[in-house]
């Protein structure tokens, strides 16, 4: 469990600026480390615009401050997309994630199709058995999802955002969606998954938000026009789910995680 740490915020006026303001902020490199493999997970959930996904300028200029803080990292962005349509090569060309990596010089990869890890922890009653790729395990974790509301979960962010790491070969169980299991005591299941692994570092694009829903309905007016940046999941969701004009304790999976993987209350928050 993270040391309550602090949710870092500052005010939106470009990616690259703003972007590079927030990570110097919140202390991305110190938390980094050692590390020499970074694994960017954006939220591509279906092939669908920002707000619905994270933008692809966000996560660009998010490479770019990496690459330019220490050129020998080796930086991954990886994406399981949750549609029975197509594959994740989809979005990714779409949404412009295939040029920006070939601008930048990164890897992109199916999370659908990594080769995968078992693990079980009798602690976990949703998912007492779990599978999930080894590049997960084998990588820091930088999360950029997006500030939505969810018609199941409450809200979707950075530990929903876990969700598109579940392959489908053991997660889609003949629903409409590749990961359909996740929808049975989908508090239980959001909260089990982050037990087994859950984000290094977050970034949570609150530029705009989806008031109502993660796939339709309005956006949040008006526009937050913030960027927030935390080492703890549940502080950064609570600061999310608060933005929303929600009770974070009404949240399952963030009130049963509180305590264990983060801290929600009390809520420190930084401006940068």
């Amino acid at each position: 469990m993270s040391d309550n740490n602090p949710v870092f915020v500052c005010g939106f006026s470009n990616w690259r600026e703003s972007v590079s303001r927030l990570l110097d902020g919140a202390g991305l490199m110190a938390a980094i480390g050692e590390k020499r493999q970074i694994l960017i997970k954006p939220n591509l959930v279906e092939n669908l615009k920002p707000p619905i996904t994270t933008p692809v300028g966000l996560v660009e200029a998010i490479i770019d401050f990496l690459q330019t803080r220490n050129k020998g990292l080796k930086i991954i962005v990886g994406e399981g997309t949750g549609s029975r349509d197509y594959a994740t090569s989809h979005p990714f060309r779409e949404l412009g994630y295939t040029e920006m990596a070939d601008r930048c010089g990164i890897e992109l990869i199916d999370l659908n199709e990594e080769p995968l890890r078992t693990m079980r922890k009798s602690e976990c009653r949703r998912w007492p058995e779990m599978h999930l790729p080894e590049i997960l395990f084998e990588s820091f974790l930088l999360s950029v999802p997006v500030l939505k509301a969810h018609s199941l979960a409450g809200v979707t962010m950075t530990m929903k955002n876990m969700m598109g790491c579940a392959p489908p070969s053991h997660y889609e169980q003949g629903g409409h969606w590749k990961k359909a299991s996740f929808h049975e005591n989908i508090q239980e299941a959001v909260l089990d998954l982050n037990r087994y692994r859950t984000p290094d570092f977050t970034v949570l694009d609150a530029t705009v938000g989806m008031q109502e829903a993660h796939l339709w309905g309005p956006t949040c007016n008006p526009p937050h026009r913030k960027l927030a940046a935390s080492r703890d999941p549940v502080a950064i969701d609570v600061y999310g789910t608060d933005l929303l004009g929600r009770d974070w304790r009404e949240i399952g999976h963030l009130a049963m995680a509180h305590g264990e993987l983060g801290i929600g209350d009390p809520l420190k928050l930084v401006g940068v």
